[in-house]
């Protein structure tokens, strides 16, 4: 009789064997791509615009005032701290220019604001004036700062007059710190000194 062999059974190929070795790794490497698209999500990427820190969120902010038509007078009160053109300009300016008005005007020297903060719509028509007048921009900004860079637009500087009160300023503006900034602009000024110090002389103009 012819015997009957049985067929033996195949053994578990090394393939499947390799494949279970394989799962862990791979959900490892999962888990590594996951965790780095995060970060990457979660950091600007070279480029990308970053909300405002405070700091520039308040030069920003000092730059915005309100288009009032106030700001175009040009007999300002020193002491109208109601008026914004008063009240715009940096706390320190404000108090060192009625300081100063009030020496002036126990010397008999009358004083007002012919222009003090400004908005940036009020410094841009002044600029398009002065480019009319002389004829280019480079010639107007001589006379008349870009709305980027004006002092007055951050509140840091004041036009006084009459031209007896600019006088008076040059030569006693420095006790309260205040000093002409402008060779070509007697009626310009800043806080530029410690009051009782030295004024620095003067640039050529605006644009210089």
């Amino acid at each position: 009789m012819t015997s009957m062999r049985t067929t033996p059974r195949p053994r578990a190929s090394s393939a499947s064997s390799a494949a279970r070795r394989l799962v862990p790794v791979a959900a490892g490497l999962v888990l590594l791509t996951a965790t780095v698209l995060a970060g990457t999500r979660a950091a600007p990427r070279v480029g990308t615009a970053v909300p405002a820190g405070p700091a520039q969120a308040q030069e920003r902010n000092d730059r915005e005032v309100p288009d009032d038509p106030r700001l175009r007078e040009d007999h300002v009160d020193p002491f109208d701290d109601g008026h914004p053109a008063i009240t715009g300009l940096r706390p320190a300016l404000r108090a060192a220019l009625q300081d100063a008005a009030r020496d002036a005007d126990a010397q008999g020297v009358d004083m007002w604001v012919t222009s003090g903060r400004r908005s940036l719509a009020y410094q841009q028509e002044l600029l398009d004036e002065a480019v009319r007048r002389y004829g280019s921009l480079d010639e107007a900004l001589r006379f008349v700062a870009s709305p980027d860079t004006s002092r007055h637009v951050t509140g840091d500087a004041v036009d006084i007059g009459p031209t007896e009160a600019d006088d008076w300023m040059i030569r006693h503006g420095a006790d309260h710190g205040l000093c002409q900034t402008y060779a070509n602009e007697l009626w310009h000024f800043e806080l530029a000194t410690e009051p009782g110090g030295t004024c620095p002389a003067p640039r050529a103009d605006a644009a210089g």
